[in-house]
């Protein structure tokens, strides 16, 4: 178990779709990873593998208070959706960037657990807006794709003159 680096835009293996997960035994460790780096950050409620650069489909959630009820999705896929709704979103991999994205109000969410047991997530909350963040991650896309072209260069922009700043 160890905290892995969180990669950030524009790094192009963000883009990358993932590969469904065929050995559960396999990624053990890579789960663990990925829980002890979503628990590192002060506000991490997520956190897909390819965002510490992994290209197999597995996404970490914990929207607990404490966070303290880690949910473990692999090969996640939408089965239901209904409904629209728009939150505000930021993400570990642009950090300090917020912006409305327009969502599913309802998603129902086919995966596998790190044992290998299938389950069915059927939510209209705040968890299917996580969902979908997440499994977008999964499939090489982030939040800002969701924007207009104008409102994402304009958040590209603010992001690039905080990373100049850091350096």
């Amino acid at each position: 178990m160890a905290v892995r680096t969180i990669i950030e835009i524009p790094d192009e293996r963000l883009r990358i779709k993932c590969k469904p997960v065929t050995d559960f035994a396999a990624v053990q460790t890579l789960i663990d990873d990925l829980l002890d780096t979503m628990y590192s950050t002060d506000s991490g409620i997520g956190l897909a593998a390819t965002q510490i650069a992994e290209t197999l489909s597995i996404m970490v959630i914990d929207i607990s208070d404490d966070r303290n009820q880690p949910m473990v999705f692999i090969n996640p896929e939408i089965i239901e959706s209904e409904g629209e709704t728009s939150y505000q979103e930021g993400c570990l991999s642009i950090p300090e960037i917020y912006a409305d994205v327009d969502r599913f109000l309802r998603v129902k969410v086919k995966a596998f657990d790190r044992n290998g047991e299938q389950f069915i997530v059927d939510s209209d909350e705040f968890l299917s807006i996580v969902m979908q963040h997440e499994i977008d991650h999964l499939h090489g896309k982030v939040f800002i794709d969701h924007l207009s072209t104008l409102k994402r260069n304009m958040l590209l922009k603010k992001l690039k003159k905080q990373q100049r700043l850091k350096q």
